[in-house]
């Protein structure tokens, strides 16, 4: 409890630079809230395109079942292929009816007989896409082949840049920020240096006159880190009519984020706030106090 009352009186004392060091630690955890709610959302939709078809490959009239049979046996031998569907012209002529089913025009004159029938094709890997889709173009019965290699290639590129790009600034906002906290607590050690010097003359423990400086600058980090979740996740409340209507059928698979995963997140950044704030104020005790 004294402990805790010299925090606050602390921190009532000097509301300018309680302030600022609340503002740059807001600032670093907004930005770990941000990046690791993008991290998550890249991966999940990554995932999610990784999940479907990557390639279909449409047959010509008349390939029989023999003539699939044997192309799939082609694949399988690569190593390269986690799945396979073969969607015949009847379950084609369901799948867009399914699709079109609040344009009654367009299914007028739609039958089975003009929907070819198709091999859906997983890879295990993005990179596996072309040589997959290379291999069945030579079929003979094979019309054409669509693949979004595209589309996952670039994803996983996003994924990447937002790992290291959130990393990279992540990291700088975390040096700045114990820095902040080391010029916070030096200024207060001196300006109460004549007090530290009566309360060791009286017999005070070395360890007794750190704890208040290393628990009010953990007390700044911690504060910045808890507004910086709460109004991250209050945004992202906001923000998912609008990121729902972005991000299509792979928004299923996003939102709602997962409670589990906004306490986890929480938990990370309480840890983390606590590290950066010993560590300044530790830093800062070592600089300007000699005990």
């Amino acid at each position: 409890m004294k402990f805790t009352k010299f925090v606050r009186k602390n921190i009532r004392r000097t509301p300018y630079q309680a302030i600022a060091a609340l503002m740059v630690m807001f600032l670093t955890f907004i930005i770990v809230s941000v990046f690791s709610l993008l991290t998550l959302g890249s991966q999940k939709i990554l995932s999610f395109y990784e999940s479907k078809p990557q390639a279909i490959a449409f047959f010509k009239d008349r390939t029989t079942a023999q003539d699939v049979k044997a192309i799939e046996n082609s694949l399988e031998q690569t190593g390269k292929i986690s799945n396979f569907k073969y969607v015949s012209q009847d379950e084609a002529l369901q799948i867009y009816r399914d699709r079109n089913k609040n344009n009654p025009m367009l299914l007028e004159l739609v039958t089975a007989n003009i929907l070819p029938a198709s091999l859906e094709i997983s890879t295990k890997s993005p990179e596996d896409l072309n040589m997959v889709a290379q291999i069945v173009k030579k079929e003979p019965v094979v019309e054409d082949v669509v693949f979004r290699e595209d589309v996952v290639a670039s994803l996983t590129q996003a994924t990447h840049l937002i790992r290291v790009v959130g990393g990279g600034v992540t990291a700088f906002l975390m040096v700045f920020s114990i820095l902040l906290i080391v010029m916070i607590i030096g200024f207060k050690i001196r300006l109460k240096r004549d007090e530290i010097e009566i309360m060791k003359l009286l017999g005070a423990s070395a360890w007794f006159i750190r704890i208040p400086y290393i628990l009010e600058g953990i007390t700044y980090a911690v504060a910045g880190a808890v507004l910086a979740w709460v109004v991250s996740f209050a945004a992202l409340w906001q923000l998912q009519p609008l990121l729902a209507t972005l991000l299509g059928e792979a928004a299923q698979n996003i939102l709602p984020v997962s409670p589990i995963f906004a306490l986890e997140l929480l938990g990370a950044e309480l840890v983390l706030a606590v590290l950066v704030g010993g560590l300044g104020s530790l830093a800062a005790l070592r600089r300007y106090l000699h005990l």
